[in-house]
């Protein structure tokens, strides 16, 4: 692994984008092919998703409040929500997270991350999504974390987007990605082959996560066999077609 990828591991670390959890969660792709020379160590995903100060604009103590939606036609749908504590450090700054996803028979308690930047939502969110995929396959947690870190760094398209906050547009990205779509063992479970992430991120909203969206269509017909959002209060997205795939882009 080369100094510079090193030095970015520790200090996403340090931002508490992966020690904090109780399952890894590294960000190093060792286990994907190597990137050419002139290529980046971190994709634009990686940096945006899981190495921005992402809690920069926030006075603590305040609280992230997020609804969660389950609909499709492979189990009862359901509406929650997750709650992000957000509390203030002992020299004054932001944050220390705390908080629980879903609630009642649903709720699972987060693990506390101690001087969080990034927010831990987002691993949150993917490692329930992960332990799911578990229950449904029967399949490794540790394979569909590794799928998702290899689209992240090989495979995901950014793009420019728009949402609204509060009433008002906000600017923002786009990140999508599809683990599974060639993914060398998808027999294994290929009903789940077509599902795709969509993260909506703005530095215009609290936490920088607008919403989280999961959607894996019925193998026949229009309707969605699994759809699941995130979707921070006060907050709305742009109508779009079921897993309509944007364009690759590039950051500044």
């Amino acid at each position: 692994m080369s100094h510079s990828r090193l030095a970015a591991l520790s200090l996403c670390r340090r931002l508490a984008c992966v020690a904090a959890f109780l399952l890894p969660w590294p960000i190093a792709m060792a286990q994907g092919p190597a990137a050419p020379e002139n290529k980046q160590d971190f994709s634009a995903a990686e940096r945006l998703l899981l190495m921005t100060d992402q809690l920069h604009m926030l006075k603590p103590p305040t609280t992230l409040n997020y609804s969660y939606r389950k609909s499709g036609s492979l189990e009862p749908g359901f509406t929650d929500s997750v709650n992000l504590k957000l509390a203030r450090l002992p020299d004054g700054k932001c944050c220390q997270a705390s908080g629980d996803f879903l609630t009642g028979a649903r709720r699972t308690p987060l693990p506390e991350v101690e001087q969080a930047q990034g927010n831990p939502v987002i691993l949150f969110f993917l490692e329930r999504d992960i332990r799911e995929m578990q229950r449904l396959t029967k399949g490794s947690t540790v394979y569909f974390r590794k799928r998702i870190r290899l689209a992240l760094y090989e495979a995901a398209k950014v793009s420019e987007a728009r949402y609204t906050y509060k009433g008002r547009p906000v600017a923002g990205h786009e990140i999508v990605i599809s683990p599974y779509q060639d993914d060398p063992n998808r027999a294994k479970f290929e009903k789940y082959t077509a599902k795709q992430y969509v993260f909506a991120l703005s530095d215009e909203v609290p936490g920088g996560v607008v919403a989280i969206r999961v959607q894996i269509p019925a193998v026949t017909g229009t309707d969605m066999l699994l759809e699941e959002e995130l979707l921070l209060a006060q907050a709305t997205l742009p109508v779009r077609a079921a897993l309509q795939a944007t364009a690759p882009g590039k950051l500044p």
